[in-house]
């Protein structure tokens, strides 16, 4: 499966988040305002959603290189004679990113261990789903960082705040 493909199936997984975070609030809020009743799966349901979400999102973000990015600070680097530099501060912000992702995947495992103990109060599905996409986020980010890291990819600098003087 190449790059753009599996972006796609990113995409579209948060857009069936977002639809169903969606018709889950807005029958809620009709049922409560409209019938003085609601559904109390509607929060949990939510929540659980939007976690994955934002983790799915932010993991199609980072090879597209959308994530927010300090171009700026590199800029002096790009001038002649300098390319040394540059090319140790691509491999330090690879190694720190990789370093993220170690720091947030230990933490989130360490939670996913403790949730597999307890269940929601309505739903009743494992609490282990709330931080496992950070988990999966930096396991991917982490290794997609690696790579680069390994191959000496350059820091993208097309981003458009980065064109702004």
């Amino acid at each position: 499966m190449n790059n753009s493909r599996i972006i796609n199936f990113l995409n579209t997984l948060m857009a069936l988040c977002l639809a169903i975070m969606a018709g889950s609030v807005f029958i809620n809020v009709v049922l409560r305002y409209g019938f003085g009743s609601g559904l109390a799966a509607s929060e949990e349901l939510s929540r659980l959603l939007f976690v994955w979400m934002v983790f799915i999102g932010a993991t199609a973000a980072y090879p597209q290189g959308e994530h927010m990015a300090f171009t700026s600070l590199l800029h002096p680097l790009l001038e002649p004679g300098r390319e040394g530099a540059l090319g140790v501060a691509t491999r330090l912000i690879h190694a720190l990113v990789i370093l993220s992702c170690v720091l947030l995947g230990w933490g989130a495992w360490q939670q996913v261990i403790v949730g597999m103990d307890s269940v929601s109060v309505v739903l009743g599905y494992r609490q282990a789903l709330l931080p496992l996409p950070a988990f999966l986020c930096s396991l991917a980010i982490g290794l997609m960082a690696l790579v680069k890291l390994i191959r000496g990819h350059p820091i993208d600098f097309g981003h458009a705040s980065s064109d702004v003087e």
